[in-house]
C-alpha cells in the first residue's frame, strides 16, 4: 500500500490579511514533513474561481516549490486541467517535461476537465463536449511528451502545427498517467484508456472494492485502449484524515472539515454563486447545525473504521480493508474546511509512526506480484494503441524564416 496527501488550497471565510499566503506555506511544511516521513505522494488540484473551496489556480508553480524543497516524494498533478481553453495542451506538455526534470523525475501527470459552471463558463467549455475535448488534449500532451518531432494535430479542440516540443520528460516514456475519477462510469472510462483512477469519491472499502473490480476487469480485457505511451493499472482512493490517540479528539479536530468538504462539492454545482461574495462556509455552517448527533455518527464511523478519523487502531483496519478491496494507494484529505496546521502534522507524525510501517514493509513485494500478473495484459493493451505515425525527415515540414534572406543581407549592410 502507498499513502499520498491531497491539497484543494480550502480556506474559509472569514480571510484576514495574510490568511492565504499562510494557507500555502503550511502545506509547504506539511509537504516537506511527509517526504521526511515516508509519505508517498503528494497530490495537488486546479481549479479556478472556487472561492473558499479552492484557491488551487497554478498547481504547476506549487508543485515546482515542492520539488524544490524534497528529495524523494512523488508529485502528482491530481489534477491538471487539459482543456486547450484551460491549458494549451504544448504548454502543458512543456510544464510537465520541466517539472519532471526539476524534481528528478518525480511527477504524476493527472488529467481532469472541471465540473462547475464557474470553471466551464468562465472558459468557454460546452459542458457536454468536455469529456471528449479533455481525453483528445490528454492523449496529445502525451504525444509531445515523446515524439520527436510533433508532426502536429487537427482536432476538435485545437489545432496545432508540427513542432519539437520541449523539453523531454526524464522519465520514459513520459510519466504516469492518471484520470479523475468521480463515479463508477468515470472509474470505466479511466481503465478503457489506460490511465490510473485517482478516485476523488470518498467511497466506504465495500464500494471500493466494486469500483476495483471494475476498473481492472476493464484493463484485463480488450477494452483497454491506452493514450498514452504506456498503461498505468493503479486505483488511488481519497480518505478522510485525522489521528489522534483519542478517538473523540480526533474527530473534534477533522470532523467539520470534512463535512464542509462535502457540502462545498455539492453547493458548487447545485448553488447559485454571486462572484467575490462567497458565503460558502457560512452556509455551511449554518446547515450543519452541530448538533450531537452528527459527532455520535462520527464517532460510530470512526469505531466502525470507515472515514479515515480516529485512532491509529481505527486508522490501521480502515486501511485494511481498502487494501483487501484491492486499492494500491490512499490519499488523504488532511487540509479541508479549518483544520489546524498543526493538527494536520500531528496526525501525519501519528500514523507515521504507528500505522505506515507495517504497510510499507509489504509494499515492494506487492506491487511486484501485481506487475508480473499484469504484464501480459499490459502488452495486450499496448498492442492495440492507436499510435499518432511519426514523420520521416522528408515529410518534417519547413518553417520558413521570419524574414526573407534579400532583406537580411539589406539590413547587415
Amino acid at each position: 500500500m502507498r499513502f499520498g496527501i491531497f491539497y484543494e488550497h480550502q480556506l474559509p471565510k472569514p480571510w484576514n490579511p495574510g490568511d492565504e499566503a499562510r494557507l500555502f506555506h503550511d502545506a509547504l511544511e506539511q509537504v516537506q514533513l511527509a517526504d521526511r516521513l515516508g509519505y508517498d505522494y503528494a497530490w495537488e488540484v486546479e481549479h479556478h474561481f472556487l472561492e473558499e473551496y479552492s484557491h488551487s489556480s497554478a498547481p504547476e508553480v506549487f508543485l515546482a516549490a515542492c520539488a524544490a524543497l524534497t528529495k524523494n516524494i512523488r508529485l502528482g498533478h491530481g489534477i491538471r486541467q487539459v482543456i486547450p481553453n484551460y491549458n494549451h495542451p504544448a504548454r502543458t506538455a512543456e510544464g510537465l517535461a520541466t517539472l519532471d526534470i526539476i524534481s528528478h523525475g518525480r511527477l504524476e501527470f493527472g488529467i481532469g476537465e472541471g465540473a462547475t459552471r464557474l470553471e466551464l463558463g468562465g472558459f468557454g467549455i460546452p459542458a457536454r463536449e468536455k469529456r471528449a475535448l479533455a481525453l483528445e488534449a490528454a492523449e496529445q500532451i502525451a504525444n509531445m511528451m515523446v515524439m520527436e518531432p510533433y508532426p502536429g494535430f487537427e482536432g476538435r479542440g485545437f489545432s496545432f502545427p508540427c513542432r519539437n516540443v520541449l523539453p523531454k520528460p526524464m522519465q520514459t516514456p513520459h510519466p504516469p498517467m492518471w484520470m479523475a475519477c468521480t463515479n463508477r462510469d468515470t472509474i470505466k472510462v479511466a481503465a478503457q484508456n489506460g490511465l490510473g483512477a485517482l478516485a476523488f469519491s470518498f467511497l466506504d472499502p465495500d464500494e471500493a472494492r466494486t469500483w476495483a473490480e471494475i476498473y481492472y476487469g476493464i484493463i484485463k480485457s480488450e477494452a483497454c485502449v491506452p493514450i498514452g505511451h504506456a498503461v498505468n493499472a493503479n486505483l488511488a482512493m481519497v480518505s478522510n484524515f485525522s489521528v489522534h490517540q483519542d478517538r473523540d479528539e480526533a474527530i473534534r479536530r477533522g470532523q467539520e472539515g470534512f463535512e464542509f468538504f462535502s457540502y462545498a462539492v455539492n453547493a458548487l454545482v447545485a448553488h447559485d454563486v454571486l462572484p467575490g461574495r462567497s458565503a460558502l462556509f457560512a452556509d455551511f455552517q449554518k446547515s450543519r447545525a452541530a448538533s450531537d448527533e452528527e459527532i455520535i455518527a462520527a464517532r460510530r464511523a470512526a469505531q466502525n473504521n470507515a472515514n479515515g478519523i480516529g485512532t491509529p487502531d481505527d486508522i490501521r483496519q480502515h486501511i485494511e480493508r481498502f487494501q483487501a478491496a484491492g486499492v494500491d494507494q490512499v490519499i488523504f484529505m488532511q487540509q479541508a474546511g479549518r483544520n489546524r496546521h498543526d493538527h494536520i502534522c500531528e496526525s501525519l507524525e501519528l500514523f507515521a509512526a504507528e500505522v505506515m510501517p507495517a504497510f510499507k514493509a509489504g509494499a515492494a513485494e506487492r506491487e511486484a506480484r501485481k506487475a508480473a500478473e499484469f504484464a501480459p495484459y499490459l502488452e495486450a493493451a499496448m498492442a492495440r494503441k492507436r499510435w499518432m505515425a511519426p514523420l520521416q525527415d522528408h515529410e518534417i515540414p519547413v518553417v520558413p524564416a521570419s524574414r526573407a534572406k534579400a532583406q537580411i543581407n539589406e539590413g547587415a549592410r
